[in-house]
């Protein structure tokens, strides 16, 4: 009897050593990424100012590159389909039309949820219209309120735009 209590102690004993060291093992090897959330927010919202300043600019350049082939955009309550879609059939003619387009009084908000940031963007907007006599139109320029809300993921070290939505409409005279 005292011999098999001995080999069961030392079963156990081997047991918990063998354990042990498999958990630590598997501890060693799990590595831990701290995320700075704050510089996660400045990477993406970097991201959308590099955007937001394209269309200023007039121009498409530069922006398929912070959008992944498969993001999808949304507008004003329609698919555009996916962003290069968008880019050849809708926002690239679109700009060519414009003198300029203007954002004021914007307004970021990210949210980081690893490997994911969502966005909500609320801003002013003009866009000044060239003349098209062959088209019929007149210069003028369109004042407008807008908010976009974006998806993005981390992919490969860098962020990219997955989905976005935007809208907007008349600004509203502040009645007295």
């Amino acid at each position: 009897m005292y011999l098999k209590s001995i080999v069961f102690l030392v079963t156990v004993i081997l047991t918990f050593a063998s354990c042990k060291e498999q958990t630590s093992n598997v501890e060693d090897k799990l590595e831990v990424e701290e995320v700075n959330i704050s510089v996660e927010k400045e990477a993406v919202a970097k991201v959308m100012k590099n955007y937001k300043d394209a269309i200023q600019n007039l121009t498409t350049k530069g922006t398929m590159e912070l959008f992944t082939k498969e993001a999808t955009v949304f507008e004003s309550g329609g698919s555009e389909g996916t962003y290069a879609n968008y880019v050849a059939h809708h926002l690239g003619p679109e700009l060519g039309h414009f003198n300029s387009f203007i954002f004021s009084d914007y307004k970021i908000d990210v949210v980081i949820d690893m490997p994911f940031a969502f966005t909500t963007e609320t801003y002013n907007y003009a866009i000044d219209i060239k003349e098209n006599k062959e088209k019929g139109w007149e210069a003028r320029v369109i004042k407008k309120k807008g908010v976009a809300t974006s998806n993005l993921k981390k992919i490969d070290e860098k962020w990219m735009i997955t989905k976005t939505h935007s809208s907007s409409r008349a600004i509203r005279k502040a009645s007295h």
